[in-house]
Formats: structure tokens, sequence, C-alpha cells
């Protein structure tokens, strides 16, 4: 039986959009969707997610184009700034599981330089009994990897951890793990899929 939650950090406590980062840097829509797509992307920041270090990333990429530097050097500076806020009703959802005494952790591709930062602004991550952050590790989801690196932290059974995370790839190799795990998509059903595993009263 499932006696822990694992929570993934982007796009289900956060919002995560690297456009927002320069909703005020690139005037045209158009120009800032080329920008995201091709120069500052989330393929090419994922490298970061997986370890990569950003001082050699944001070089090598300003040395492809030099006509960028100072937005890309924006994305080493200003992060958190593509985070557009909390995810509506999942902080709530968060403090319920605490105040039932539901053990919670955090399993999450994020740079090592972006986390304390982020840590530090998003006051809720003290909740967390141990963050597997991907940048600190040098791993990611979805290597089978980063999933038996955690489970070892959170010194807990496979089939002990119910994890939700917003990527099909990454909840696929969490059941693979041995893990029950679900593809999120808004706190209201991920309350209901919480309910069902008893963590939670309906």
């Amino acid at each position: 039986m499932v006696e822990a939650v694992v929570f993934d950090i982007g796009r289900v406590m956060v919002h995560w959009d690297l456009a927002h980062l320069y909703r005020e840097l690139i005037a045209d829509d158009g120009q800032r969707a080329w920008f995201v797509e091709n120069v500052v992307s989330p393929e090419w920041h994922f490298q970061h997610d997986a370890g990569r270090p950003l001082e050699l990333m944001v070089a090598e990429r300003k040395a492809q184009y030099p006509e960028f530097g100072p937005l890309i050097d924006a994305y080493a500076t200003r992060f958190l700034d593509s985070i557009p806020g909390e995810v509506e009703g999942m902080v709530a959802l968060l403090e319920e599981l605490v105040a039932a005494d539901v053990p919670i952790f955090a399993l999450t591709n994020f740079a090592d330089s972006f986390w304390d930062d982020f840590a530090a602004e998003y006051r809720w991550t003290r909740h967390f009994r141990e963050v597997v952050v991907s940048g600190k590790v040098r791993l990611a989801k979805p290597d089978p990897a980063i999933y038996a690196l955690a489970q070892k932290r959170y010194g807990r059974a496979a089939g002990e951890l119910f994890f939700v995370d917003d990527t099909v790839r990454n909840v696929e190799a969490a059941r693979t793990a041995g893990w029950d795990a679900e593809v999120f998509s808004d706190a209201e059903t991920f309350r209901g899929q919480l309910v069902a595993r008893g963590f939670l009263a309906a």
C-alpha cells in the first residue's frame, strides 16, 4: 500500500514557461516564440537540469548566437522570471497533506544553480522531507537511475510511493520502477487521486 507522496515541481506546484522570462525583454510575440524555440529552448535548458554547468552552456550559446548575448545572460540571471506563479490549489493541497501527517517528498528536474533561490522564494518547499534535484545529482527523469536514487534517499520501498508528474514519460518510468504514479492535470483531479489512495478524506 502506498504510504508517501512524491511531487514533481515544475508544472505541478508552479507554472513554468521560458517565454514568460522574456515577456518584457522581447516585445514581439513572434520573435519571442522563435527565440525560445531556437536559442534559449526547453531542450537546451534540459541540459542544465541534467547537471551541465551553467557557465559552460551560456558561453557556448553566446558564441553561437552573439547577437543575443544579453538575452542569453538573462536566462542565467533572471531564471525565476520563467515561473509565473503557483499552480492553483496545489499549495493548499500540500498543506492539507502535511496536516494529515502524510510523508511528502519531491523529485524534480531542476537546475542546481537555480534551486536554492527558488526554494528560498517558495517556502512551502520546506515541507518536503527530502528533495531530489536533478541538477544536484546529475541525473534527470526519466532516467531509471534517478528513481532508484530517490527511493534510497526517501528510505521507502517502491510500492510505498505515489508520484505525480506532468510528463507522461516520467510517470511511465516511475511505474516501471514499481511506483504508483499519475500524470498531473489539476489540483481537483489530484485530490481525488489522493482520496482514492487513502491519503485524504473525501
